[in-house]
């Protein structure tokens, strides 16, 4: 089992050392061991951990999903139903942002294209940011 320092594990895991310490504080992780001096040292579970975290952040995942994530991943034998059952209401999450994002797009090309180009007193941009009214798509809708 290799012994690693804070800064190797965040080096190594991709992720910020102030997070690992959130992580530990929240229990998301167990908190390691420390040397004689007080220095905390991580081990290939704790990189592990780490690695799944970030991997499923990157992902979108929340910390409460990857809690339970962790927790199932503890139980080999068991259904993945659970485990099926985060992933899709995670790609439901997506789909909906997926959504907003496309209606922002399409809202902000439309303010952009009527802008004459005159001057900030005449700025079709700064009229529709202050008259939502003025805008044609339902961007603000989740």
């Amino acid at each position: 089992m290799t012994d690693y320092s804070i800064g190797r594990v965040s080096r190594q895991s991709g992720v910020k050392i102030p997070t690992i310490r959130y992580y530990e504080s929240i229990g998301l992780i167990p908190e390691p061991p420390r040397s004689n001096g007080g220095q905390r040292r991580y081990d290939d579970r704790h990189m592990e951990q780490l690695r799944f975290i970030r991997h499923g952040r990157d992902l979108g995942f929340g910390l409460d999903d990857l809690r339970t994530l962790q927790a199932l991943s503890g139980t080999p034998e068991q259904s993945c139903e659970d485990v099926d059952a985060i992933a899709r209401n995670q790609l439901l999450d997506v789909t909906r942002k997926i959504k907003a994002l496309t209606a922002l797009k399409v809202e902000l090309r439309r303010m952009i294209s009527q802008c004459q180009h005159g001057s900030v007193g005449e700025c079709r941009v700064i009229k529709t940011l202050s008259d939502h009214a003025l805008c044609q798509h339902g961007h603000n809708e989740n």
